[in-house]
């Protein structure tokens, strides 16, 4: 087999402890989801040659591998926000199939909610007043106001309504409901989307995401290992990424975002169309992300998001279920959470979820084909994986 022709699989995944975690250290997490993501894929850490790892560390991923007990020969510190993961995916699958390493693992962890509640960090997460953001910082331009601006571009823009934004929310935290392990699960309503405090408008709390703390990690390893692997592996069929912007001068259309780009690679890359998909785990820090990354990835026309997702489309047992986990608005959200989103992919492809939470076809089948797209920033850079099982 020469290299360049490998097939690469995603062979374990695994969740840390989620949620409400005040004992625990961030680097605690990363080997805690590490070392559950190895069990569940059955082989043995001397096969892991690569490690990803970004966000924790002045030298990220060299502490991180330290603190595993790993000597890797690849690394990637990849940073560019909620879509590293995905850009990180990618980056590793490209370098397995050329022979550069044979068995990736992508690790996170944090404490973002403890580190609060602790008072070892401030609420607001701020990038600095050097470079490109000194000319917005003197005018409060925080990063949930980038996000409101961009949403009432879209409203002004199409006829976006804010009821439209808020059945997103109701219908992520609806599969919040299934998951055991999300932190909020009590149903809500498009009313109480809209009645709740302003965080920056047109969005209330229940635009937004949940703070929370928790890790996770995915084993990424050669075909040749699939063999020895504990579940059927789950294929990378195709992946894409693209950047935007840093400055919001200098986004040239508030209402596409990069992964416009990545999805349409991705899907190329893979071979199929987004129709062909059965689950989408997507980004959603807030609510309007939901809703442009569906336009931006082909699952409907530009504008046509806030019709997409009316009538219970998003819901597990909906026409296209999407962050059924209950996504960054109601499971977890502990900074960037796009590694998440492949956990999630995975799970889905394989039928592990709560019988309740596992998305099956009319027939009662598996879904094959799932995409996870992440986006980081203010909708600065996008990754964007699809996934497919035997």
């Amino acid at each position: 087999m020469s290299p360049g022709t490998r097939k690469v699989a995603v062979v374990g995944v695994a969740l840390s402890d989620c949620g409400r975690v005040d004992t625990a250290t961030p680097y605690a997490l990363h080997a805690q989801a590490a070392r559950r993501a190895l069990a569940d894929s059955g082989l043995d850490k001397g096969v892991i040659d690569g490690l990803a790892s970004a966000g924790l560390g002045t030298l990220a991923p060299l502490e991180v591998g330290e603190y595993l007990g790993l000597r890797p020969t690849w690394v990637d510190s990849t940073g560019v926000g909620g879509s590293t993961w995905e850009v990180m995916a990618a980056h590793a699958a490209d370098a397995i199939a050329a022979g550069h390493a044979n068995a990736v693992l992508l690790v996170y962890g944090s404490t973002a909610r403890a580190d609060l509640k602790a008072g070892r960090r401030r609420a607001n997460l701020s990038f600095g007043t050097r470079g490109p953001a000194q000319f917005e910082v003197p005018y409060g331009h925080t990063l949930v106001a980038k996000y409101a601006m961009a949403a009432r571009r879209h409203m002004h823009q199409y006829g976006t309504t804010l009821e439209q934004f808020a059945d997103v929310a109701v219908q992520t935290r609806a599969n919040a409901a299934h998951n055991p392990l999300a932190m909020y699960r009590d149903p809500i309503t498009v009313d109480d989307v809209l009645g709740g405090p302003v965080i920056a408008d047109p969005f209330t709390t229940l635009h937004c995401c949940i703070r929370s703390d928790g890790g996770c990690a995915v084993l990424l390893a050669a075909e040749e290992y699939v063999a020895d692997t504990a579940k059927p592996p789950v294929w990378v069929l195709g992946a894409g990424t693209a950047v935007s912007h840093t400055t919001m001068s200098e986004w040239a259309d508030f209402t596409v975002s990069p992964a416009a780009v990545s999805g349409r690679l991705a899907f190329e890359r893979a071979g199929v169309t987004p129709r062909d998909i059965e689950v989408a785990e997507l980004y959603d820090a807030f609510t309007y992300m939901t809703l442009v990354t569906l336009e931006d990835l082909g699952f409907c026309a530009k504008g046509e998001g806030g019709a997409f997702v009316a009538g219970g489309r998003l819901l597990i047992g909906g026409e296209l279920p999407v962050n059924t986990d209950g996504g960054g608005l109601s499971a977890c959200h502990p900074g960037m959470r796009g590694l998440f989103l492949l956990v999630e992919a995975v799970r889905q492809l394989r039928g592990e979820a709560e019988a309740d939470r596992q998305v099956r076809k009319d027939d009662g089948r598996l879904p094959r084909l799932a995409v996870a797209s992440g986006t980081g920033g203010w909708f600065c850079s996008s990754g964007t994986v699809v996934l497919g099982r035997d």
